[in-house]
């Protein structure tokens, strides 16, 4: 096979450099499956990654790219055959083996999963790490007896690719959902994705009391800081919190109070160490009962590999909404 590109980043006098280069499948991290990449996606951790605002890369270089789906090549796996459709998230993609930006990929069988039926790689990267982490939060607060009948659940930073995708999923599951967001312009989106309340962050009283009045049910938190600190007040007895992000905070400042009286639990979610038959299942409901019902307005974007390096500053300054799809090559 001959040479091709991938946007790579690396590492110089602690400097990061990214930027496009031409690779031969041998210059690739080790695998037993090579993929031609159709599409992959930017998440914030690609954006930190590729402008050097946080360090995601545990070694350099790597290709950046926390996503990937496209079309088997070559495999030692025959679980895996050529022409066969998969995906990549997580699995250390971009972190410490080459991730998706580039036009083949070389994997570790045991990260694949198949793309759900009826499903396009255009799709899967549709909805993604940020989707898939939704649906592992849904179903591990699935897991701990959420249901829709027990009351609303709150999804904080609700415009992003995380949010939008859980209050879609949550909506098609039955719960009512309630948007915590900063941009008051996009209440008409929220609203046409699920949300059937929005809460304005500026507008939020945090409160000062260990626990204040119960309000949720459940919630998906990708702030972290003072926002998980005031749903961990506001938890119904038995309440789920899904700890997903920390776009606002890394820290936290509350009591065990809310856990003690009332029963609260605080859920944990990595969607990049996820075993094996747990990412299979999530993917599974994900082609299923979590299939989200609006992944036109949410993955509106498309971009060109072209275009990429030029799209990584507005994650970095919070102004995206939704979702934004990487077309590395044709799907054919």
């Amino acid at each position: 096979m001959d040479k091709f590109r991938a946007f790579r980043i690396d590492e110089q006098d602690g400097k990061i450099s990214a930027g496009f280069q031409e690779l031969a499948i041998d210059d690739l991290t080790d695998g037993n499956v090579v993929v031609r990449v159709t599409h992959s996606t930017i998440n914030y951790k690609d954006a930190l990654a590729a402008t050097g605002k946080g360090r995601i890369l545990r070694k350099y270089p790597l290709n950046g790219g926390i996503d990937l789906a496209g079309v088997v090549v070559s495999s030692e796996d025959a679980d895996f055959q050529p022409g066969s459709h998969v995906l990549v998230n997580g699995c250390g993609l971009s972190e410490t083996i080459d991730g998706g930006y580039s036009e083949y990929a070389r994997l570790d069988s045991q990260s694949l999963v198949a793309v759900p039926d009826g499903m396009t790689c255009a799709e899967a990267m549709k909805i993604g790490t940020a989707g898939y982490t939704a649906a592992l939060a849904i179903h591990r607060m699935e897991q701990n007896n959420q249901s829709p009948d027990l009351g609303p659940i709150v999804v904080t930073g609700a415009t992003g690719g995380v949010g939008s995708i859980a209050i879609d999923m949550l909506a098609g599951r039955g719960y009512e959902v309630a948007a915590v967001t900063g941009k008051a312009a996009e209440e008409a989106y929220l609203k046409g994705i699920g949300a059937q309340q929005i809460l304005l962050r500026d507008d939020i009283d945090f409160g000062k009391r260990p626990m204040e009045k119960a309000a949720w049910a459940g919630a998906i938190d990708n702030l972290g800081g003072d926002y998980l600190a005031w749903l961990t007040r506001t938890m119904m007895y038995g309440g789920n919190i899904a700890s997903i992000g920390l776009a606002a905070s890394h820290e936290l400042h509350t009591t065990v109070m809310p856990f003690i009286l009332r029963a609260v639990c605080l859920l944990g979610i990595n969607s990049v160490d996820t075993p094996r038959d747990l990412r299979r299942t999530v993917w599974n409901r994900i082609g299923g009962d979590l299939k989200p019902q609006h992944l036109d307005a949410i993955g509106n974007r498309t971009i060109s590999f072209d275009e990429l390096p030029a799209a990584f500053d507005a994650y970095i300054d919070g102004t995206v909404t939704g979702r934004t799809i990487v077309e590395i090559s044709p799907e054919q």
